[in-house]
């Protein structure tokens, strides 16, 4: 497959979607932006272009895949049936940071379930993802543009970073709105179950369905969707989650601040992150694997992250930090 990662300037921006869809239908595999983060995509139907997703992040075959899709009627090409609940749920935050755990369709390869009878699906919001996948003309499995377990990508430069030539097409949107994944609720079980802490916060969605089952403190999960490992989105540099921030004792030490809302009085750090100097959750959110990603690059010794508020999309957050901590910090 020929590769090629044009720059935003380059093309225009419908010539760079048609072209991205052509590589796509013939099985070629491309990064694209989505509200949440970029996902690295391929023809959801097609083995051999699913299979190269997992060699390029590196990802286990244990680990599924969510299926994008760009309109209902893609919906009923995955899923062998739909609940009413969802149908709620579809009505109420489709197209958005949501993504449903439905029975599969057997015609969904099990390479992008791991081998479950269920399928993760989602209806982007990006205006460039949903023409990507109806100009493609089939629903695309895509996970986060990343290396496996690291920071996720917020926009292109992230991952030409990440997986360099590894992808064939790079389709420039912008960053990232939301800037963290989706959240997963399972639809298989009653009441539902959150799988996965994301972009849409949980009280928003329980004011649908009602009191939503959340997993037990302490009780390692079943792999039954993307995101649920215990160590993942981690930079390269060890981080650690502290309520305060905290500089290192020693001043040999260079250590970098993510901070939620205000930097830190001490000059003891080398780089500090504000992530939301208004104290705002959903621009905290947007701004958390960028900020991550500039830190990443300084060649710190680690860095120490502050903990958000534990309420609306801060649960989130907190999430993907305590998940990107080092395990010597846990």
């Amino acid at each position: 497959m020929h590769r090629h990662n044009p720059s935003s300037k380059a093309v225009s921006s419908n010539d760079a979607v048609a072209e991205a869809a052509r590589i796509l239908r013939h099985g070629g595999m491309v990064a694209f932006p989505t509200e949440t983060v970029y996902g690295l995509g391929a023809d959801a139907f097609n083995e051999i272009a699913v299979a190269r997703i997992f060699e390029a992040k590196q990802r286990p075959r244990f680990d599924p895949l969510i299926v994008h899709i760009a309109d209902a009627d893609q919906l009923t090409r995955v899923v062998a049936r739909v609940p009413i609940l969802a149908t709620a749920l579809i009505e109420s935050f489709w197209p958005g940071p949501l993504t449903l755990i439905l029975p599969k369709s057997a015609t969904v390869p099990d390479l992008v379930t791991a081998g479950l009878p269920s399928v993760a699906v989602r209806m982007p919001c990006h205006p460039m993802a949903r023409e990507l996948i109806r100009l493609t003309g089939t629903p695309l499995a895509a996970p986060s543009a990343n290396s496996f377990g690291q920071t996720s990508s917020t926009n292109a430069d992230h991952v030409r970073q990440s997986l360099g030539d590894k992808v064939d097409y790079i389709l420039d949107g912008g960053p990232a709105a939301v800037g963290i994944e989706s959240t997963i609720i399972s639809l298989l079980t009653s009441p539902p179950a959150i799988l996965r802490l994301g972009g849409l916060a949980l009280e928003t969605i329980e004011a649908v369905t009602g009191p939503i089952s959340r997993p037990q403190p302490g009780v390692l999960p079943v792999i039954s969707a993307p995101g649920m490992l215990p160590r993942h989105y981690a930079p390269h540099t060890p981080l650690r989650l502290e309520s305060i921030l905290t500089p290192p004792r020693d001043p040999a030490c260079r250590a970098g601040a993510l901070a939620f809302c205000r930097a830190p009085a001490t000059t003891r750090f080398v780089a500090v992150e504000v992530l939301s100097p208004t104290s705002d959750l959903r621009e905290a959110a947007a701004n958390l694997f960028g900020a991550i990603h500039r830190l990443d690059r300084l060649s710190l010794d680690f860095i120490i992250a502050e903990r958000v508020p534990d309420e609306g999309l801060g649960l989130a957050i907190n999430d993907r930090l305590a998940r990107a901590a080092a395990p010597c910090f846990q």
